[in-house]
């Protein structure tokens, strides 16, 4: 996936270096349909980039100055020029190879059922093959030691568990490389074995099924202008991190602004501050509800937001409302058919999200989920996890935000979407690279199909031993005059493995029907 040379830019001349001979801050020139030999930052040039081997999207991805690059990715037609800022084992493909590598070589609860049934197995077999040792060696024919010998060995041979050995890794190993392939990082084989028993999935709504970008619709001030609300409102949103507070802030981005005397983030329901000597909250209507503020004069703007699904936030200045900020962030293209697959597999849809209500309702209603659970608190959504694994045993959750970590970690599945928050993200076995909602239902069916593929592996390294341990002890000598040889056992031992290793490879052709 990674070139092995690069383009250096030295002294103002292009030289050819080994990628190991790469320092950070180095630049290097990237020439069509060349791949990118490290993570770098943009710094000349702007071209469409081929990203699907990290996320599974077809599409091009355009890059510009200041956008960042991965190493392994393909540069379509334009050239670039980038400062490498990844280098080595800290790209971000090295760190995805590291991580593929730790989950297939972990082990999913159905692993440790075959190691407890080996456990069994193998002792039985052995005693099976001293209790045919003796049979044969006492009331067998002549050369009794002869056929004890054959006998003994047959049944060790063909009763070998090598293949009970490979049926579980090696469907791990190719499930997992098939989702990383799809742009699915799942870090750990457990992960990967409960997500085939999901009958419930939760979804955060922004940033997993809308797009993460809310923008401000309309704005109604009641006796100011824009500019003067502007001035009391900017301050106070820069210092929030919530994306509502960022599509204020984009909104009036050539504001002139103060720096606000005291600042006061309100955990999910707002911000307030004092600005210019004055007590300005910007929240919800149910906090602004809360403090006794008059929301009269804003009846009609309110009810222009909740018919156009609209989320309102309310300024209100020295205890009296001034505004109405109304804000929407839009559907994710794909939103609307992940929740469709996920339907058409059995698996009932929930949508968890701190909005209000009516909004969440009328989403909700727009993607066809089951059920929505609204006006969240980010400290409320782990008690909303725990209730819903009582009601549904096997629960998984997709989000993108440092408030879905608790929720994220208490799931009995946690997915994390790629472009989330690092603590998400960390908090997740699963990772979709691509923050294509319609992946949940992809590794939904990948997951399956894996679990399937091992209990059919199992199956196939133990009927061989199964029914070859009676006709290797002799059974059918004293009706048939028929003794297996040691030769045929070690063919029926092979395979087995043989079955096993065939099965699980056809787990490369799986293909998602969703």
């Amino acid at each position: 996936m990674q070139p092995q040379v690069a383009t250096a830019i030295v002294d103002g001349q292009d030289v050819t270096l080994s990628v190991s001979d790469i320092q950070l801050g180095m630049l290097l020139r990237i020439k069509p349909g060349e791949k990118v030999p490290v993570d770098g930052e943009v710094i000349e040039g702007h071209s469409y980039l081929d990203e699907s081997m990290l996320t599974g999207e077809p599409i091009a991805v355009l890059k510009g100055i200041k956008d960042s690059v991965s190493a392994g990715t393909v540069n379509t037609d334009g050239s670039l020029v980038i400062k490498a800022t990844g280098i080595g084992t800290n790209t971000m493909l090295s760190r995805i190879i590291h991580l593929v590598r730790d989950a297939q070589s972990s082990k999913p609860a159905i692993a440790k059922l075959a190691d407890s049934i080996s456990s069994v197995f193998v002792p039985v077999v052995v005693a099976i093959a001293l209790l045919s040792a003796l049979v044969w060696f006492f009331i067998g024919p002549e050369p009794k030691a002869s056929y004890m010998l054959v006998v003994t060995t047959t049944v060790l041979i063909i009763a070998c568990p090598c293949a009970l050995g490979l049926a579980t890794p090696l469907s791990i190993t190719v499930g997992i490389g098939k989702a990383a392939q799809a742009g699915i990082l799942i870090k750990d084989a457990d992960a990967l074995q409960k997500l085939s028993k999901v009958n419930a999935v939760v979804f955060d709504k922004t940033g997993t099924l809308t797009l993460g970008q809310p923008k401000v619709q309309a704005v109604h001030p009641i006796g100011i202008s824009e500019t003067e609300l502007a001035k009391w409102v900017v301050p106070l949103e820069k210092r929030s991190e919530h994306p509502l507070a960022k599509a204020v802030t984009d909104y009036w981005s050539d504001a002139n602004t103060l720096d606000p005397e005291q600042f006061e983030n309100l955990k999910g329901k707002g911000v307030q501050g004092i600005v210019d000597s004055k007590q300005v909250v910007i929240a919800s209507i149910n906090h602004i509800k809360a403090l006794g503020v008059d929301l009269e004069a804003l009846v009609v703007p309110l009810a222009q937001a909740a018919n156009q699904a609209h989320t309102p936030i309310v300024v209100a200045i020295d205890g009296q409302a001034v505004a109405l900020i109304a804000i929407a962030d839009g559907i994710k293209t794909d939103a609307a058919n992940a929740i469709n697959s996920l339907k058409a597999q059995g698996i009932h849809t929930i949508m968890l999200t701190g909005d209000n209500q009516h909004v969440a309702s009328v989403i909700g209603e727009q993607l066809g989920i089951d059920e929505v659970i609204s006006e969240v608190l980010p400290d409320e959504k782990a008690a909303h996890i725990a209730s819903l694994k009582g009601r549904y045993q096997h629960v998984a959750m997709v989000g993108d935000g440092i408030n879905d970590a608790p929720a994220l970690a208490l799931a009995d599945v946690g997915i994390a979407m790629g472009t989330g928050s690092d603590v998400a993200i960390e908090s997740a076995p699963m990772t979709l690279l691509n923050s294509n909602p319609a992946s949940v239902s992809y590794a939904i069916s990948l997951s399956r199909a894996t679990v399937r593929n091992i209990k059919q592996n199992l199956f196939g390294a133990f009927i061989y031993n199964t029914l070859g341990i009676p006709i290797a002890a002799g059974v059918l000598y004293p009706l048939f005059g028929f003794l297996l040889s040691p030769v045929f056992a070690g063919a029926a031992m092979a395979l087995s493995s043989i079955t096993v290793v065939t099965n699980a490879n056809r787990l490369r052709k799986f293909q998602h029907k969703g």
